[in-house]
Order: C-alpha cells, then structure tokens, then sequence
C-alpha cells in the first residue's frame, strides 16, 4: 500500500466552509481520500480544526453540530502528539525556520509515514524531513 497524504488543518477547515465553494469540493476529495484510509491527520490538526470552526471561521457552528462532524472524522488515522515529536518539531524549527506548530505537522506527517503534507499554509514544494508540501488550490 502506498504511504498515506497528510492533511493540514486547513484542508479540513475548507472542507466545511462553504465561503470558497473550488477550495471546499478540493478538500471535500481530499477529505474522502483520508476517510477511504489514503490520507491521515494528527490530533493537533483536529483540535485545530475544532477550534476554528467553534470561534474564527466564517463556517462558524454550534457545538452539538461540530461533535457529530468530529464523530464522521473518526475513522480517519490520527496521529497524536507525544514528546518525541515535539523534540522533532522544535528541530524542524531550528532546520527550516517553520513556526512551531508547523514543525508539528511535520513530525506528524513524518511519524505517520507520509510522503506528502496538503497545506495552504506551508511552503509549497518545500521538502521538510523527506515529507513534501503540496498546496491543492494552487
């Protein structure tokens, strides 16, 4: 089986927001990929995603609303954060200047054996660690 993708944040947050209709039926393919087991997140990324969607997004919802959301994302591979990867995320701060969250999202996509990481929000192209970003919208 090939390495799954990594999803960003990002990519989840367009797959709710009807704002941006091309950006959210690119991250509603992506989002089917993850939930057909072709692409993974981290539970950085979800708690993220959660926080967005309750305060700063356009696609702002209830509570009651967002956890049925979060149970359809259940069958999705999550990585989740341990002290070995924020080291590895500090590193990835130190190597490539990313802030630290996004060094998160590097060692989770590498711990996750993830050749590719879906991001807006990192460099496109950028290899970090053998992990290269790639930007769907683009």
């Amino acid at each position: 089986m090939p390495a799954p993708d990594f999803l960003d944040t990002n990519i989840l947050v367009y797959a709710y927001d009807a704002s941006d209709r091309r950006k959210q039926q690119i991250a509603q393919a992506l989002l089917r990929k993850a939930l057909s087991g072709q692409a993974i997140t981290s539970t950085q990324a979800l708690g993220e995603f959660a926080a967005t969607l309750l305060h700063k997004s356009a696609a702002r919802i209830r509570p009651e609303s967002l956890l049925a959301i979060v149970d359809a994302l259940g069958p999705i591979q999550s990585v989740p954060a341990d002290p070995e990867m924020v080291r590895r995320a500090i590193q990835a701060h130190a190597r490539y200047g990313v802030h630290f969250y996004d060094g998160m999202v590097v060692a989770a996509a590498e711990r996750g054996g993830c050749k590719r990481i879906w991001s807006e929000d990192l460099n496109s192209g950028q290899d970090y660690f053998g992990v290269v970003v790639e930007n769907p919208f683009r």
